[in-house]
């Protein structure tokens, strides 16, 4: 991500984060006032993705996946996890468990 997203995505959560509406204007102020200097592109079409999407949402979904449902889901998830966990650390022993070692 460039600094001109940057700065555009930390401008668009500034105006969210005070309870003003995202604009092309507000953002470019915002960037011009902390020394960013933006291509004339970037604030407009921040502003047009906002426009459409609730920024709460984007806030609380950053992973970019659809978030696990809550109850069964999210256990599934976690012990799908502790498995993957399991797995690694029995490799590591079965590795050791060969009878090869460097300082033999």
């Amino acid at each position: 991500m460039s600094n001109q997203e940057l700065a555009c995505t930390y401008a668009a959560l500034i105006l969210h984060d005070d309870g003003i509406a995202v604009t092309a204007d507000k953002i470019s102020t915002i960037c011009a006032a902390a020394g960013v200097e933006l291509e004339t592109y970037w604030p407009g079409l921040f502003a047009k993705l906002l426009e459409k999407k609730d920024i709460e949402d984007l806030i609380t979904n950053v992973g970019g996946g659809a978030a696990p449902a809550a109850g069964a889901g999210g256990a599934a998830a976690g012990g799908a996890a502790a498995e993957e966990e399991k797995s690694e650390s029995e490799e590591e022993e079965s590795d050791d468990d060969m009878g090869f070692s460097l300082f033999d």
